[in-house]
């Protein structure tokens, strides 16, 4: 089998293990809300801790995590670190899993209706 067709979405994928670590770092809500919380914009540790109302320790400590994934990459200005996704992917796994969680309450979910949430619900 030539190497370039292990990169693709067939169950063959060299990926197949490191997108289970990414789907099990994606396995805890305040992650979640992190991302929800940067898929617009750079935020700093502290605005991202009242957005997900969690302490700036704990949020900090989830930041890690998701750049040790390389799910978000960190800024620093002055003391303090701002953080953005890396890629678009992350937010559409997230927005996916999203509408996937409305499918199991609803046949006729909020996304497929066209409803989007509005600005404020999206913090």
């Amino acid at each position: 089998m030539h190497a370039d067709t292990k990169c693709s979405l067939s169950v063959e994928s060299s990926y197949v293990e490191l997108a289970a670590e990414v789907f099990s770092m994606l396995a805890d809500a305040t992650r979640v809300r992190i991302i929800l919380a940067l898929r617009d914009e750079e935020l700093s540790v502290n605005h991202l801790a009242d957005i997900v109302d969690k302490s700036p320790a704990a949020v900090s400590q989830h930041l890690a995590k998701l750049r040790l994934a390389r799910i978000v990459l960190a800024r620093q200005e002055g003391t303090k670190v701002f953080y953005r996704l890396t890629n678009e992917h992350a937010r559409q796994l997230v927005a996916d899993a999203i509408f996937q969680a409305q499918h199991s309450l609803s046949n006729d979910p909020p996304h497929h209706r066209g409803e989007h949430p509005s600005p404020e619900d999206r913090r």
